[in-house]
């Protein structure tokens, strides 16, 4: 998650200047308080035909034939997304301290490390002094861990925990759920030789406290990393991070959950180890 950011809910849709206005639930449950109207049949007709005509788009494209006259990438001064399918090469070769490691020497590895090391970073763990100093030992390339180090401490401070509703020494409250998550909704690499490369993830976060009377509820980002890695030790290592806002999908008709659902969600649920 990016540190101290505070993020708005847009009320626009799509830039046509269109608002529309919500009046609260009496449920009391601070996430109870989210939830949109109901849909008329009109719009759900709508939605049905948007979703058939998607489908049968999607077929006849699937079962178009191939004639050999054009291009198989399309456009070709359009950007090309990396294929996501399983190559059959494993990226992974072990764990370090819980975080996955050995990945392969080539953009392959170097994407999958990218992806592991955003979740990581953006992990509850990170507002524990010991077990981030961990993180950055495993993720860090040894000639940087002691900025890092130096740089993280400045920025997880006791004003920054109570920013989102952990104790001072970054603990969570008794009788709340902290949620600190990062996924990885793609890869991109921008640069890269031999022994570096600049990887972009682009991601969706989780922050926040679950709990009844929570006054910094689960709330949704989205966000790019940017990492430059080189090959040392045998591994990909990050040299530098930065991170930007979006981009951000609109938001859709989803019923905010619970505190309670959030909170089992998070407990019940487990992170993933992502690879390419």
């Amino acid at each position: 998650m990016s540190l101290g950011d505070e993020r708005d809910a847009s009320g626009g849709y799509g830039g046509s200047g269109q608002t529309r206005t919500r009046l609260p639930e009496s449920s009391g449950d601070v996430y109870g308080g989210a939830r949109r109207g109901g849909r008329s049949s009109s719009r759900s007709l709508v939605t049905v035909v948007g979703v058939v005509a998607l489908l049968i788009a999607a077929i006849a494209f699937a079962n178009r034939g191939g004639d050999g006259s054009a291009s198989a990438g399309g456009d070709e001064n359009q950007p090309k997304s990396a294929a996501t399918a399983a190559s059959g090469a494993r990226p992974v070769q072990g764990k370090n301290g819980g975080i996955p490691a050995g990945f392969a020497h080539d953009q392959q590895g170097a994407e999958s490390a990218a992806a592991n090391y955003a979740v990581a970073l953006g992990s509850a763990d990170m507002f524990n002094k010991l077990k981030r100093d961990a993180i950055l030992q495993t993720i860090i390339t040894p000639s940087r861990v002691s900025e890092f180090e130096t740089t993280l401490d400045q920025a997880y401070t006791t004003a920054f925990n109570k920013n989102v509703g952990l104790n001072d020494d970054g603990s969570t409250p008794a009788g709340y759920t902290f949620v600190s998550r990062t996924s990885p909704i793609g890869t991109k690499i921008t640069e890269s030789t031999a022994n570096d490369a600049t990887v972009e993830v682009w991601c969706s976060g989780l922050l926040g406290l679950a709990g009844e009377n929570s006054t910094n509820p689960v709330t949704n980002s989205w966000f790019t990393i940017t990492m430059k890695l080189e090959w040392t030790d045998g591994d990909w290592k990050i040299v530098t991070h930065s991170q930007k806002d979006g981009p951000a999908p609109v938001p859709g008709d989803d019923r905010a959950s619970s505190a309670d659902e959030m909170a089992k969600a998070v407990e019940e649920y487990g992170g993933f180890t992502y690879a390419r």
